[in-house]
């Protein structure tokens, strides 16, 4: 998985990650938009046929859209930490 920014200015990023499609845009969007301080957070994969997904995030300037990113990937691996937890107790071992 490569990560490259597109775009950063002022409360606004975009960013594309290679290698990845709709399963890792519509997780980042949802978990985005959690957050009251985003205004927009969508996601878009230009070509089915290239693996690519573009990442874009605006937030309402009370803190920058790095940040904001950063705490959604922290809230998501909490929640897969606590999904593996749950995973493992009901496996038969």
């Amino acid at each position: 998985m490569k990560v490259k920014i597109v775009k950063e200015e002022g409360n606004e990023l975009r960013l594309e990650i290679e290698g990845e499609g709709h399963t890792i845009g519509n997780l980042l969007q949802q978990e985005l938009l959690e957050d009251k301080k985003v205004e927009i957070a969508g996601y878009d994969v230009p070509h089915p046929l290239i693996s690519s997904t573009v990442i874009y995030i605006r937030t309402t300037g009370r803190k920058s859209p790095r940040k904001t990113l950063q705490e959604a990937l922290a809230r998501l691996e909490t929640k897969f930490d606590e999904f593996r937890k749950k995973f493992e107790e009901l496996s038969p071992r």
